[in-house]
């Protein structure tokens, strides 16, 4: 199994919907088999500029995680291509050890 991670934040908009909800609809469309949305106190990418949360507005940085075999993961993110708002997307080795969902070995 392997660990996907989109970076993005509230601010991102795909049309009109959140990037991020947009992300997480296409990974249950695509019947992957986990993703979490997190939000950080505190982030920057690239440019610097601070993403934290404000009195009058949401700019959190935002990680989505979504757990599944590896050429799944990478089909999906080919399916991604059309969203811009995404920062870095990462692929990481896991190893699932149990859970009331964890799907056995294959």
């Amino acid at each position: 199994m392997k660990l996907l991670r989109i970076y993005t934040d509230e601010a991102a908009y795909f049309g009109d919907r959140k990037v991020f909800e947009e992300v997480a609809s296409r990974a249950r469309d695509a019947k992957m088999a986990g993703a979490t949305v997190l939000q950080a106190l505190f982030g920057f990418g690239q440019t610097a500029h601070e993403h934290r949360r404000h009195f009058l507005e949401d700019d959190q940085s935002l990680v989505i995680e979504i757990i599944d075999d590896e050429a799944r993961l990478r089909d999906f993110v080919a399916t991604l291509a059309d969203i811009s708002g995404i920062g870095l997307i990462t692929l990481e080795a896991v190893e699932v050890l149990g859970g009331e969902n964890a799907r056995p070995a294959r």
